[in-house]
């Protein structure tokens, strides 16, 4: 029977390290490195779009945003990238090079076939570990859809969704508010067909 290559497991202090000098970003799981995959035009603009937006409302507030590059950390042993975060208290980092943030307040992840998994198990669930975390929203990036989950003052988390032009985003948190037709500008989104055979390597 032919053996699987041994997973080879890193120490945090020697993940970060070679993260610093890497030319492409790489998230951390319970000591593997794992490159990050390439994003589409979609995706790209979709992040874009929530980040200008964002950006924009929040311009003259202690508030900054980050898209794709800030690390977070979301256990001792999980790092990654979320496609925009926000954070409104005074931003809390791992150590000087001030590129991994502690505490963030909203967290928006635009979903992909490779990633839409792991976003809505693992990742959703050290999300909601983080104390500071009080938005959580998922984009789809394929169909009109936002999924946004706000968490309450006994520490339950309540879904709205999202799915016509129209509809809002509010982010209580932070004082924003994203339309979906302002997170979709400029976005075809595929026919029916297309979008079953998405959702069925999503589903696998």
């Amino acid at each position: 029977m032919k053996q699987l290559p041994e997973i080879q497991l890193y120490t945090v202090e020697e993940y970060l390290a070679l993260e610093r000098e890497a030319e492409f970003k790489h998230e951390y799981i319970s000591g593997e490195i794992v490159a990050m995959a390439g994003a589409t035009r979609e995706h790209i603009l979709i992040t874009g779009n929530i980040a200008q937006r964002l950006r924009n409302q929040l311009e003259g507030s202690p508030c900054e945003t980050y898209s794709n590059d800030m690390r977070v950390r979301t256990t001792p042993s999980d790092y990654v990238y979320p496609d925009v975060v926000v954070v409104c208290d005074e931003p809390q980092f791992e150590d000087n090079e001030f590129d991994t943030l502690l505490n963030p307040t909203v967290v928006i992840e635009v979903l992909s076939k490779s990633t839409e998994a792991r976003d809505r198990g693992e990742k959703f669930s050290d999300y909601r570990g983080i104390a500071s975390v009080k938005d959580v929203v998922f984009v789809s990036q394929y169909r009109m859809r936002a999924e946004h989950y706000v968490r309450q003052a006994n520490g339950e988390w309540i879904l709205h969704e999202a799915t016509l032009p129209s509809e809002t985003i509010t982010l209580e948190s932070i004082g924003c508010t994203l339309t979906l037709a302002e997170i979709y500008e400029r976005i075809t989104f595929p026919p029916p067909r297309q979008l079953r055979s998405v959702d069925k390597a999503a589903q696998s």
